[in-house]
């Protein structure tokens, strides 16, 4: 509930508590002014008991009402002796309906609602009947009277009635408007248990995605070994072992010149393996810039002739999807070097409006879909690794491919722009 409605409501318990005895004085006041007009010794006389009476009904009530729930049964005497003492000191003197008028604003707090219509005549009748009394009644006729009452007590009935049924809207919408604000409460703290619920499970899958992506690389760098270093350790060492065994006196050089090369190789391969596990090409570069350079160092390695084609408005993404961008086009470019045995490769990086998408298609041997590409000599680990690193920031991977009609990549990933 709002401050504004905790005045509202304490106003108002302020006017249901002390109301009755502000308005029965006001009355008593006006009365006694009035009373050498109105009123005769014995009716004064009457009056005054019946104030006193009325006070004393409210005094001992007072303690009562204010810890009685709102249309107990209780309070049913006590609003029906109060109208009791209001028409009787209204029929002594008219400005006694003063003190009557209280019932108009009360009646729903002390009788239920099959009986507030009553109340509410009975309020009405008081009231009508005091307006009614004329001062030279002796000279007017008994209908004319009765005419005057029936008037102002259908004028007052209806005003109550329809204040009554205006009073029963405000309080359902009231109802209605509480019961909304409670369930957006509820809602409110529902989804503050889900965000905290989302959060939760937004740094279990973070960690689990690190600890993927660090298994991973560790396959990875295992693949790169053995493919690289290990046979190039062993083609070193077969080398060296056969210019040792040469007992013909045939000079050991080609042996020995082999063997250099091999472990030249066997170095570039390990600093290659080395670059790859950090995102060192995209520091001083864009993605577009960095995927040209691996297009040119592959270019200059193989035979395969290798285009790149960037679409659409290039602009920097967050880093962990320029670096799985850059990481599956190097893996791409191995594959179909070391795998397809291409001639051609086409590149096309495309920037699109919520998704970037990067297709590598070959002219390859191809292979079966649904299958690894045939190992030839060197592991054939490359689609699952790009596969894998694809799902880490939520991409798609599509691959089309037959055997003797090359390969077609498709990787989509989102458009995460970097964070300034």
């Amino acid at each position: 509930m709002t401050t504004a409605a905790l005045r509202a409501e304490a106003a108002w318990a302020r006017v249901f508590r002390w109301g009755p005895y502000a308005l029965l004085g006001l009355g008593a006041v006006v009365s006694a002014v009035t009373a050498d007009q109105l009123m005769g010794p014995s009716e004064v006389s009457a009056a005054a008991v019946l104030t006193a009476a009325a006070l004393t009904w409210q005094l001992l009530w007072g303690r009562a009402l204010r810890t009685l729930p709102v249309a107990a049964a209780p309070r049913l005497w006590y609003f029906a002796v109060r109208t009791g003492l209001a028409f009787g000191l209204s029929w002594l003197n008219p400005f006694f309906s003063i003190f009557a008028i209280m019932g108009y604003f009360d009646v729903p707090r002390h009788l239920p609602r099959k009986l507030r219509r009553w109340g509410l005549l009975a309020v009405a009748a008081t009231v009508a009947a005091s307006q009614a009394a004329l001062p030279d009644s002796e000279l007017v006729s008994v209908g004319a009277q009765l005419g005057v009452f029936a008037a102002l007590f259908a004028l007052h009935a209806s005003l109550a009635l329809v204040l009554d049924r205006f009073s029963d809207h405000e309080a359902q919408q009231r109802s209605e408007q509480k019961a909304a604000i409670d369930e957006l409460a509820v809602a409110n703290t529902r989804l503050e248990q889900a965000l905290a619920e989302n959060e939760t499970l937004q740094t279990q899958l973070l960690v689990q995605a690190r600890e993927a992506g660090a298994a991973y690389e560790r396959r990875r760098l295992a693949a790169e070994i053995h493919d690289t270093l290990a046979q190039g350790l062993t083609g070193i060492i077969t080398q060296l072992q056969a210019s040792l065994d040469r007992d013909d006196g045939t000079d050991p050089r080609p042996n020995i010149e082999q063997a250099v090369a091999l472990a030249r190789h066997s170095l570039g391969e390990a600093r290659r393996s080395v670059r790859n596990l950090t995102p060192g090409p995209l520091v001083q570069r864009t993605l577009p810039e960095a995927i040209k350079e691996a297009v040119d160092r592959w270019a200059a390695a193989g035979t395969a002739s290798i285009e790149l084609t960037v679409t659409g408005v290039a602009e920097p993404l967050h880093e962990e999807i320029e670096v799985t961008l850059l990481r599956i086009a190097e893996e791409a470019l191995c594959n179909a070097a070391k795998h397809a045995d291409a001639a051609r490769v086409g590149i096309t990086l495309s920037y699109l409006d919520d998704e970037v998408t990067l297709d590598v298609r070959d002219d390859g041997h191809g292979f079966e879909p649904g299958r690894l590409p045939p190992r030839r000599g060197h592991g054939g680990f490359g689609l699952d690794g790009i596969r894998t690193r694809a799902e880490r920031v939520a991409g798609q991977v599509e691959v089309e491919s037959e055997p003797g009609c090359g390969t077609a990549l498709a990787v989509r990933v989102p458009l995460v722009r970097h964070a300034a």
